[in-house]
């Protein structure tokens, strides 16, 4: 099973083994980390920095460009504190004109050595789940048009494809 938990200071050594195995492999989808001054350090220092970030951000537009938003780390089960972290998941309350072309509502990664055992299918489910609490009636997720990977989770969560945008596939989910 997989879970979506809030970003917890108390869970930083699971954070940090996360951020190390994403270490030179990509972008880190879904984490946010470009809001921190540099990339994230797998420290409890760093952890800190990230958790007081997704707390920043969670209510407020702070420079006219990002909107109000959710994060999430995935765990492999069922969100124990013990769990293993295997990724993150960015729920935005609204969209404004980029993430409309690009972002969309949701944007999520797992971690490489968690790949292809279901993390990511079950975390945007539980992402769409949130969505609707939020009284959103469908969520626009995006990939890059090349990410076979990224297009099958994304069309297996019931994504209907409207179009593509600057290399971007832009899919619609209904949440109900």
């Amino acid at each position: 099973m997989t879970a979506l938990v809030a970003p917890d200071t108390a869970r930083w050594k699971q954070w940090a083994a996360m951020i190390e195995d994403f270490d030179g492999v990509e972008e880190m989808h879904g984490s946010g980390y470009w809001q921190l001054e540099g990339p994230p350090v797998p420290t409890q220092a760093g952890c800190d920095a990230y958790v007081t970030m997704t707390e920043v951000t969670s209510t407020a537009d702070l420079d006219g460009t990002r909107v109000a938003s959710t994060y999430f780390w995935i765990a492999a089960d069922d969100g124990r504190p013990d769990d293993e972290l295997v990724g993150f998941l960015h729920l935005r309350h609204t969209l404004n004109a980029w993430l409309l072309e690009q972002g969309g509502h949701i944007g999520y990664g797992v971690k490489p050595s968690a790949r292809r055992q279901g993390h990511a299918s079950r975390a945007l489910a539980l992402g769409v789940r949130a969505a609707a609490g939020l009284g959103l009636d469908r969520v626009l997720v995006t990939c890059e048009a090349d990410n076979e990977a990224s297009r099958r989770t994304i069309l297996s969560g019931g994504g209907v494809l409207e179009d593509e945008r600057d290399g971007k596939l832009r899919f619609w989910i209904p949440t109900a």
